[in-house]
């Protein structure tokens, strides 16, 4: 009998899996989202995707840029919906100082790692990374595979 996925955490829109894989992760920082209606729709749906998106600071503030929000076709049909728009993250100021700082001297970049609703809104899941060289994905995976194999003997035991 083939096993069931999991069904992801209750309050997890979306993930970048990419991101875990092609960054060493540093600091997490949770940040709100402007959001218009049929976005908050379509969050509500599952209906996002983070894979290519990226945090952009500009003229102090901080955008999500990249980020793919399906619209539904019964919650906008009265708006032109722009599904890649850039996005305005709401951050504390010294958050912000200190992600500017990391990115500006010490060559960090900042990715979105999930969404997620937290009571009755959502949040964004942003880091700052350093992206990982050739050899380093190599190692990560070989660490994965020796993981999975060291549960399969431990299971078979």
């Amino acid at each position: 009998m083939a096993k069931k996925k999991k069904a992801p955490s209750g309050n997890t829109i979306c993930q970048n899996k990419k991101a875990r894989h092609d960054f060493i992760i540093d600091d997490k920082f949770e940040a709100g989202l402007v959001l218009t209606g049929w976005e908050v729709k379509s969050l509500r749906e599952g209906r996002a995707q983070l894979v290519e998106s990226f945090i952009n600071i500009h003229k102090g503030e901080a955008w999500l840029v990249g980020a793919h929000i399906t619209p539904l076709k019964t919650a906008c049909t009265h708006v032109v919906a722009d599904p890649t728009r850039d996005r305005k993250l709401l951050l504390n100021h010294r958050e912000l100082v200190k992600i500017i700082n990391a990115i500006q001297a010490k060559g960090y970049t900042c990715v979105a790692l999930s969404l997620y609703w937290k009571q009755n809104k959502i949040k964004c899941e942003i880091a700052l990374a350093k992206g990982k060289k050739q050899h380093d994905k190599r190692a990560a995976d070989k660490d994965k595979d020796w993981a999975r194999q060291k549960q399969r003997v431990m299971a078979a035991k």
